[in-house]
C-alpha cells in the first residue's frame, strides 16, 4: 500500500498589517531599572508606562511591550534584546 503526503503551503502573513505584538517575559537576571530603562529606549514610552509593564512582565510572566507593524516590534525587540531580555512577537489572531 502507497502511502501519500499531503502537501500544504504556508499562509502569507501580510507584515505591514498592524498585526503583531511584542511580548516581554519574566526573568530573574535584570534589575527592575534595567527592565524600565531599556523598555524607554525602545519604544519611547515615558517612566510610568514602562514601569508598569516591567511590573506586568514580573507578577504575570509576560506583558504586552506593543502592537503594531512586524517592522515596529522588530526595532523595540531587537533594542529590548541588547541587554538579553526574552521576548517574542506573536501574530495577531
Amino acid at each position: 500500500m502507497q502511502q501519500t503526503e499531503e502537501i500544504t503551503s504556508p499562509t502569507d502573513i501580510d507584515t505591514t498589517t498592524e498585526g503583531f505584538t511584542l511580548i516581554l517575559f519574566n526573568d530573574s537576571h535584570h534589575e527592575f531599572d534595567e527592565v524600565i530603562n531599556q523598555l524607554i529606549k525602545a519604544t519611547g514610552y515615558g517612566y510610568d508606562k514602562a514601569e508598569s509593564i516591567t511590573v506586568e512582565a514580573h507578577n504575570k510572566g509576560r506583558a504586552v511591550v506593543l502592537s503594531g507593524e512586524l517592522s515596529k516590534c522588530i526595532k523595540a525587540q531587537a533594542i529590548l534584546e541588547e541587554i538579553a531580555l526574552r521576548t517574542s512577537i506573536e501574530v495577531n489572531a
